[in-house]
């Protein structure tokens, strides 16, 4: 690789992490932000835990599969 490109390749990595850090914007700290993800995900799976366990026993208490209950409001596997 030439000096020439070596030098057009950093310019472009260059270019790459300005715009990304002005996504993260000023004070964007890039650790806070993945323990917020993390914080968000543990939060999301506990809930959609929940909501399976509760789809579980409304199952068995109609005595009907998971799967029907699903179909019949609509939800999908990736629900």
């Amino acid at each position: 690789m030439s000096a020439r490109q070596q030098q057009a390749r950093i310019q472009v990595l260059q270019n790459e992490i300005d715009q990304l850090q002005a996504r993260l914007g000023k004070d964007g700290n890039a650790d806070q932000i993945v323990a917020r993800h993390i914080k968000l995900l543990h939060q999301y799976n506990e809930a959609k835990d929940a909501a399976q366990i509760l789809i579980g026993r409304l199952a068995a208490h109609r005595g009907v599969t998971i799967r029907e209950l699903h179909n019949d409001y609509g939800l999908t596997d990736q629900d």
